[in-house]
């Protein structure tokens, strides 16, 4: 069997959650000898494909961006000619230009879609998108949701609910750097063991602000593993609120990220809205068994997150609460553990790699053999 993804981004290139998602199916599934092409759009004049984790990776020029969605001209071909050669097709969504695509290279395989996240900040756009995205949602074979809460609160998936499957995002460990004693020891004598971590792209909806607000006038240590959009406005506030205690790392090799997550007190994950779908973070916190913070806001970071049983649920948007959360969990160190001792079981029942990757292998099989009749 032949599976495609198609998505605007693709690892190693950048490494956001959806990416890393991709990267688990198509390494998974090598190992269960299902062939995987990757397609992705990339600014690099250096279109070549290559191998990586076991599965092929292909790229085309990106000619242009706008609203965060990429377009290409020469992705047409290059799409047609992979998907005549695949067996499955599948799509990453939110990313308006593919169906585009799909609809212009009139696919006649039988396509899965995966429903990452709703279409939140472009509300304009959103009103002129909407017939090609209905158009989209209802020509595809099977969705994926990534977690039953995003199902029940999104106001697009439920109109589709007969042909969705839930299948929660897995990390397999074994793909995880193990840090060195140096590294451990670097990053110990630097921050000690008293601190939150933060890893992702610096994005507006991550609600970093917020975790800045509720940093004033305490002394918790905050450790921030990631670039992005809002680096330099983040890092002006901190420097203006004089939070000395807040350490920005940018973008870190895998070790030294594997050597925070074993150190850290806890994971802090504040993202404030709903685009915020799942948080690959928290699950990389619960597999490492750390208790963990988030924000209630009807996605799947409170599946990850249940609690008073892997960490603790604040409302959105609220420093106060934020605050509050984590002066409990480093006044309450017993619980913290016990708490990350459930974060870590949460993740071996549900959020292995291998139980994501079989699931989708079942689902990529019953698409081809439905396809057969």
């Amino acid at each position: 069997m032949r599976i495609l993804h198609f998505f605007k981004t693709a690892f190693p290139e950048t490494m956001g959650g959806i990416e890393q998602v991709i990267d688990q199916i198509a390494r998974g599934a090598a190992g269960l000898g299902i062939d995987t092409d990757v397609l992705y759009l990339s600014p690099e004049p250096n279109t070549h494909s290559i191998e990586v984790h076991g599965y092929r990776i292909h790229r085309v020029r990106r000619d242009c961006q706008f609203a965060s969605t990429g377009f290409s001209a020469a992705v047409f071909s290059r799409f047609k000619q992979l998907a005549q050669q695949a067996d499955i097709i599948h799509y990453h969504f939110p990313w308006p230009f593919m169906d585009l695509v799909h609809f212009a290279c009139r696919v006649e395989k039988p396509c899965l879609l995966t429903y990452h996240s709703d279409i939140i900040r472009q509300q304009l756009l959103l009103r002129l998108y909407r017939p090609l995205m209905t158009r989209f949602m209802r020509d595809v074979d099977s969705i994926v949701a990534t977690s039953p809460n995003y199902l029940a609160t999104s106001p697009v998936l439920r109109n589709y609910a007969a042909k969705i499957s839930v299948i929660p995002i897995g990390l397999d460990r074994s793909g995880y750097a193990v840090p060195s004693a140096a590294r451990l020891r670097y990053w110990r004598e630097k921050l000690g063991e008293r601190f939150f971590l933060f890893v992702g792209v610096l994005r507006y909806y991550k609600g970093l602000h917020i975790l800045l607000d509720a940093a004033k006038n305490t002394d918790i240590a905050i450790a921030i593993v990631g670039a992005g959009p809002t680096e330099y406005e983040l890092k002006s506030k901190a420097a203006r609120l004089n939070l000395r205690h807040i350490h920005f790392f940018g973008y870190l090799p895998e070790e030294d990220k594997a050597a925070l997550l074993t150190l850290c007190y806890g994971v802090i994950f504040p993202s404030h809205l709903r685009s915020e779908a799942f948080g690959i973070t928290l699950l990389e916190g619960a597999m490492h068994g750390k208790p963990m913070i988030s924000c209630e806001i009807g996605t799947g970071t409170t599946y990850v997150n249940i609690g008073g049983t892997t960490g603790l649920v604040v409302p959105p948007n609220d420093p106060e609460a934020l605050r509050s959360a984590m002066l409990h969990l480093l006044d309450n160190p017993a619980q913290a553990a016990e708490l990350g001792r459930g974060a870590e079981q949460r993740y071996r029942n549900y959020f292995t790699g291998e139980r994501m990757v079989n699931s989708y292998v079942a689902l990529y099989r019953d698409l081809s053999l439905k396809s057969l009749h």
